[in-house]
């Protein structure tokens, strides 16, 4: 059973969403604010997604995101925000969070997200042939679940991963967005397309020599992106 973590201090909101949870088949931790989140995250290790809400008492989202990617990259995160203006989203995916969905929401949608993220989570759970890829400097093993240059461990969120290994497997094939979308966040993805590129960016930062000038992960002007290997 997948354990996912709510952060949220309304505790109607909060109990609608547990109640929608473990109706589809969740484990749900509840905290109400950003200390008792992170404590908990200490406590349970085998957490899969946290959903943090942004405004709460004390440590807000924003602050409770960052410090978890400081130590783990692997569990998923989803925002749960009122706040409708583009740079806060765009904030929650470059501090770390894998997603972002507003309220109010559906159930049916929230649901999709999880799901889909939970997808991701357990990326090396999927059946696949192939189970390792080189590619110039860098190393992707599915079953270690770990991403390495020149040797060097490279930490990534799951949807980092799941974009990595899709490049990976589809070398120097220009992907457009919606393709992108479709593999990594599912068809039923109702969100903004925009999360995409954030993600590039975000991946950019962390495998480029000079992310303002990609050598790896590249712009395929008019289509998409595209993951160079050697010799092309």
């Amino acid at each position: 059973m997948s354990k996912v973590l709510i952060l949220e201090d309304e505790e109607s909101i909060r109990s609608f969403i547990v109640i929608n949870l473990k109706r589809n088949g969740f484990e749900v931790l509840e905290a109400g604010d950003g200390l008792e989140a992170l404590n908990l995250l200490q406590s349970v290790p085998d957490i899969d997604i946290a959903l943090l809400d942004v405004m709460v008492p004390g440590i807000d989202g924003f602050e409770v995101c960052r410090r978890i990617r400081e130590t783990n990259e692997r569990i998923g995160i989803i925002f749960l925000t009122a706040k409708v203006q583009e740079q806060d989203k765009v904030y929650a995916l470059s501090v770390g969070a894998d997603d972002h969905v507003s309220k109010p929401f559906s159930p049916t949608e929230l649901i999709a997200r999880l799901q889909s993220l939970l997808r991701r989570v357990n990326v090396q759970r999927a059946g696949t042939a192939k189970v390792s890829f080189q590619s110039g400097p860098f190393t992707l093993d599915l079953i270690s679940k770990l991403f390495k240059k020149n040797g060097k461990a490279v930490e990534l969120t799951p949807t980092e991963f799941s974009l990595v290994q899709f490049f990976l497997e589809k070398e120097n094939t220009p992907l457009s967005r919606d393709v992108l979308l479709d593999h990594v966040w599912g068809k039923e993805y109702m969100g903004d397309p925009k999360i995409v590129d954030v993600n590039i960016r975000r991946l950019r930062q962390k495998i480029e020599n000079n992310p303002s000038e990609p050598e790896f992960l590249q712009t395929v002007w008019g289509h998409g992106y595209k993951w160079k290997g050697q010799g092309q």
